[in-house]
């Protein structure tokens, strides 16, 4: 009789929380008339001008603008829905057991431990962190966290994406299926005006609207950034110049940390030269508190170079790479080890005898130097695991390529051109 296979274990579906973290509640669109007087008369938020600053970009109607302090509506934002993954997968299992057709729950049940009282009391009490996508103007979307959600200063990284400046006219995309909107057409509209003033990009003095627009947004990201956060802000090449000068102006140049080239497609020909990449501009809050994770990507052999200009092969012998080898006409023999020779003194006199034997010959360090490695304990121990190397009259140490295959990430990025980069594009600002 066969053996019956055991019932697979049950996935257990759970979602990333954030324990430590909360965020204060805010109102949905159902409950928005507790807040109603917000909506109606919002507050300002005044951001004062500082003529004071690095030099400046001069642009037509800044000098308009800068004799008086940017203000911006400090308006409520509603939650539209509130999508739980973790609940879709449940009911969706639950259903699918019971062979019934699934009506799944969108939103679970998450009202955070705050009773009603407590709910519609908004911008009062904390509730558990969630993240959010939220639709609007980004100006007073900022606006809104930094003065009603109390994120002032509390935000450790922003990016920012805006339309690259090349085209200033350009209608609300109604439809994915139709990329190529232009002015002025009527089947390019939509019919809700509160999306064209959120999304639609008009510049009605072409750049000189763009840098206004762009600077009013940078000053209040600003604004909400921790002292050690970061702005990043995507920028194609006709305008990198210009915003890295409102960059300057707003965050100062001092506070600039690198300027990035990613890579986007593989050319395409053109009478002068080939734009194969845009730019992130890099800016600090206060780049004395800069936190930063460095990145690493593998670092590629070339044989003969580096560390890659010696073989140890499997059975103890070595021998420097042959030319052949260091144009493939000539195969790797199977496992050898790229390294390369480096020193194995360092300065200063030892206060006892550094004498070390090494393959039936005595060793010892030039005058007024000394082995790097604990004498004599690391010595035999680098002796033991195939780490010294012998020249004409020293022994060296073996730094092998694989030790550590990674480099440093630098502010070229070429590996940027897979995935989404070169599949086609569904926004007509997407880049």
């Amino acid at each position: 009789m066969p053996r019956k296979k055991p019932e697979p274990k049950p996935i257990q579906i759970d979602s990333i929380k954030h324990a430590d973290e909360s965020r204060t509640n805010i109102p949905t669109k159902e409950l928005r008339d507790f807040v109603a007087d917000d909506e109606h008369e919002p507050k300002m938020k005044h951001y004062p001008r500082n003529p004071d600053l690095d030099p400046q970009l001069v642009w037509r109607g800044k000098d308009e603008q800068d004799s008086n302090d940017l203000e911006v509506p400090v308006v409520p934002v509603y939650i539209q829905e509130k999508v739980l993954p973790q609940a879709i997968i449940q009911d969706i299992k639950r259903y699918a057991k019971q062979d019934q057709p699934a009506t799944v729950d969108l939103f679970g049940n998450d009202f955070n431990d705050l009773d009603f009282d407590q709910l519609i009391e908004f911008y009062q009490h904390q509730q558990k962190w969630q993240n959010r996508m939220i639709l609007g103007d980004s100006l007073q979307v900022m606006a809104s966290l930094a003065e009603k959600e109390g994120l002032k200063g509390q935000v450790q990284m922003i990016y920012i994406d805006p339309p690259y400046g090349i085209k200033f006219g350009s209608n609300w995309q109604v439809s994915t299926r139709k990329r190529d909107v232009k002015d002025g057409k009527a089947e390019d509209l939509t019919r809700q005006p509160e999306q064209i003033r959120a999304f639609r990009d008009t510049w009605e003095l072409g750049i000189h609207s763009y840098l206004a627009y762009l600077r009013d947004r940078l000053v209040v990201a600003r604004e909400l950034l921790t002292e050690s956060g970061s702005v990043f802000v995507q920028i194609g090449d006709e305008n990198v110049h210009l915003v890295r000068c409102l960059l300057d102006e707003v965050f100062g140049s001092g506070n600039f940390v690198s300027l990035i080239t990613f890579q986007t497609t593989s050319g395409f020909e053109t009478k002068t030269i080939g734009s194969i990449g845009d730019y992130l501009v890099w800016y600090s809050k206060k780049k004395d508190d800069i936190k930063v994770n460095q990145l690493f990507e593998k670092k590629a052999i070339v044989v003969g170079d580096g560390n890659a200009k010696w073989l140890l092969m499997a059975d103890g012998s070595y021998r420097g790479v042959s030319s052949y080898e260091k144009t493939w006409k000539e195969k790797i023999p199977e496992g050898a080890k790229f390294y390369k020779p480096g020193d194995l003194q360092s300065q200063g006199g030892a206060n006892i005898s550094p004498k070390f034997k090494f393959c039936n010959k005595t060793y010892k360090p030039s005058t007024n130097s000394h082995w790097k490695a604990n004498y004599p304990l690391g010595m035999n121990r680098l002796a033991y695991t195939d780490r010294i190397h012998v020249a004409k009259n020293s022994i060296q140490y073996r730094r092998f390529a694989l030790d550590f295959p990674y480099k440093m990430r630098g502010n070229i990025w070429t590996d940027t051109i897979t995935g989404s980069f070169t599949e086609d594009k569904y926004y007509v600002v997407q880049t």
